[in-house]
């Protein structure tokens, strides 16, 4: 295979262990609001344990694109697609942790009733998925229109948040006995909020990927 054909699978293996990762991040959320709303402990364990996996999945991909530098001696836009794509590891893994600790304020709730239905976490947790799924792709495409789309979606959830937190602000007014619950509930908002922020990175990079430069949303 001449050198140029094998750098670009080298470049597509790197971008579907990418994709991989990241759709492992995405069902780990899902699975974190699941387990979250059923006060399913089992379930959040699972997440727990299964983190190793992310964690495996992160190291692999590093190592892989250090391999293609040191193999493949790249320049200019080659070897950015690389930095590109470590960065990028390094975003959805730190999502992956996210759903972990929403995994671990489950156990700490325990079997109490939820002071509210999660309708907002639910949200927040939906756009975040789909925030991560056009990010992956603008990163394989390398589209930046997709890439400003996550910023706006960003946005989204940073309201949602902002509407949640004072709502759960409102009840430990008025019902105390749930300061605990409600302290832990906050910082499930808290980690969909900055899972969120992570995306919008992975989205800035993409940018730099195919302008040279940072862009300022």
């Amino acid at each position: 295979m001449p050198v140029r054909e094998k750098f670009e699978a080298g470049l597509k293996e790197l971008q579907s262990r990418l994709t991989e990762l990241g759709e492992f991040s995405i069902q780990a959320l899902q699975k974190a609001t699941v387990a979250l709303e059923t006060k399913n402990i089992e379930l959040a364990l699972e997440i727990i344990d299964d983190d190793s996996k992310a964690d495996r999945m992160y190291e692999e991909i590093n190592d892989y694109a250090i391999l293609l530098i040191a193999k493949q001696a790249p320049v200019a836009i080659d070897l950015r697609r690389i930095i590109v794509g470590i960065k990028i590891a390094t975003d959805i893994e730190r999502i992956a942790d996210f759903a972990v600790n929403i995994a671990k304020a489950t156990i700490r709730i325990g079997s109490q009733e939820l002071v509210k239905p999660i309708i907002h976490i639910k949200e927040m947790v939906r756009i975040n998925q789909e925030m991560l799924l056009l990010a992956l792709q603008a990163y394989n495409e390398e589209d930046t229109k997709l890439a400003r789309r996550i910023a706006e979606m960003d946005d989204q959830v940073d309201e949602l948040y902002s509407i949640a937190f004072l709502e759960l602000i409102e009840i430990s007014k008025n019902q105390p006995e749930f300061l605990q619950q409600i302290s832990h509930l906050t910082f499930v908002c808290r980690y969909l909020e900055r899972a969120a922020d992570h995306t919008t990175n992975i989205a800035e990079n993409v940018f730099y990927l195919v302008k040279g430069q940072q862009y300022d949303w």
